[in-house]
């Protein structure tokens, strides 16, 4: 992973990539796994110019295929701030320092070190699955995951499940839940993203108008921001979440998760306290660029803001839109979609779905401290949601123990994957490649804890 890491895989915009960077992780992959490259039963395609997708065969075609996907372009990393450079990989008490050990190298790097020590065995999986690396997941996917899904549906490919980064096991991020807690999100939010102008006038401020188009603007903008929309608790998988977790809350939490029929207004309204929480249960609104003015002395012509909504699951886009006008309420804002995408469909969560039986076999193999897998919702967005057509059972995880203090390493400062976290990734996936070889579900358990 360190070598991969010194890559600067750096994802701007669509337009803006570090292509150069992306061409050398082609050929470093090629370098450091020789087994996957020379294998007789894995084809490997270059998808998009610098995406990757390899299609494991396995010795028996009657098993239904699956797929691990992973990204390895990352976000940019000016220097500042870093301990370590963003790009060195260094390694200090236990930790490698880098963009990208958490987003998402450490999965692309992972799997294929997974396959690797597989093929030096000299294992040949039974079940066929595809593995898929794309090179554009920070803008949108559009020319790497895109293109790899429309390969597999053009070639009629059909995925028992699907596996992507999107959630983690999380040790003392979840308020009153003392151990740790493998979430798995089986949908994420849907996105608007709307730019809104006010076109007025331009004059001298010596003569200012009662209201500047900056006026109205700033009011629009604080309309949205006073005005949250609505809280959707119990309406998504977030009280599924909350009911799979109830016996592992401290009491009195425990016993109120267990009657949520009785105090869900209570627990909605105490989610909504958080950000991170407040994610869950509605569609956010988030003010991300304002831009006005030309000169201290002009009244500016122009205000332009944008506004980015991540949708609940229970929402649409359309909705979404609609609620916006009707908040701000003010036919001098004129309102432009940018992009829309509605929230992906809820994937199947019971103990006889064949992914969901996997992911727990495997998360509870790996890591003995956890004993509930619980499932959950995605927050940002993934690769994944391009795969919609050719499997229903998308699951969002990346196999890693997660402390409050890391989350906001995530394309922050300082990321950083430790060693002992590293290993038992690619111990997790190992496990996970040969544990989707068996034949048919075992009966169900009483408890994912006899596992």
């Amino acid at each position: 992973i360190e070598g991969a890491i010194k890559i600067p895989t750096v994802s701007v915009s669509p337009e803006d990539l570090n292509t150069t960077a992306m061409a050398e992780f082609g050929n470093y992959i090629r370098e450091v796994f020789p087994a996957v490259f020379s294998s007789k039963f894995i084809q490997h395609e270059i998808v998009g110019k610098y995406s990757h997708l390899f299609t494991v065969q396995g010795s028996n075609p009657e098993m239904m295929p699956y797929m691990l996907l992973a990204h390895m372009d990352v976000v940019p990393a000016p220097p500042e701030g870093w301990d370590f450079p963003p790009f060195s990989a260094a390694e200090h008490e236990g930790f490698i320092y880098g963009r990208g050990t958490l987003d998402n190298k450490n999965s692309a790097i992972g799997i294929l070190q997974a396959l690797e020590f597989l093929l030096r065995r000299n294992y040949r999986p039974r079940r066929s699955f595809y593995v898929g690396i794309g090179h554009d997941e920070e803008v949108f996917g559009q020319k790497g995951a895109m293109k790899i899904a429309a390969l597999l549906e053009a070639r009629g490919v059909k995925l028992s499940f699907l596996l992507d980064e999107g959630s983690a096991i999380l040790d003392g991020i979840i308020a009153g839940v003392k151990k740790p807690v493998a979430v798995i999100a089986i949908t994420e939010k849907g996105s608007i993203t709307l730019n809104f102008t006010v076109e007025k006038e331009p004059g001298h401020s010596s003569f200012p108008p009662t209201e500047t188009s900056i006026g109205i603007l700033a009011a629009a903008m604080s309309r949205l921001e006073q005005n949250p929309l609505r809280n959707l608790f119990g309406h998504g998988p977030e009280l599924m979440t909350m009911e799979h977790l109830a016996s592992e809350f401290r009491f009195p939490l425990n016993l109120i998760m267990s009657n949520l029929w009785l105090f869900s207004p209570i627990v909605s309204r105490v989610l909504a306290w958080k950000p991170s929480t407040n994610a869950l249960i509605r569609t956010t609104t988030a003010v991300t660029m304002f831009n006005a003015g030309i000169k201290i002395n002009v009244i500016p012509s122009s205000a332009k803001a944008t506004v980015n909504f991540r949708i609940h699951s229970a929402e649409k886009a359309t909705e979404v839109l609609e609620m916006v006008k009707n908040t701000v309420a003010d036919d001098r804002v004129k309102i432009d979609v940018v992009e829309a995408f509605d929230p992906l469909p809820i994937s199947p969560w019971d103990d006889q779905t064949f992914g969901v039986h996997i992911l727990q076999r495997t998360i509870l193999d790996t890591f003995p401290d956890v004993d509930s897998v619980v499932p959950g919702t995605c927050i940002g967005n993934t690769d994944s949601r391009h795969f919609t057509n050719v499997t229903n059972a998308i699951y969002r995880f990346n196999p890693l123990l997660l402390k409050s203090d890391d989350l906001p390493r995530i394309h922050g400062l300082n990321e950083r994957i430790s060693v002992e976290n590293y290993e038992k990734q690619i111990k997790f996936l190992f496990q996970l490649i040969k544990n989707c070889d068996i034949d048919k579900l075992p009966e169900p358990h009483a408890n994912s804890h006899e596992l």
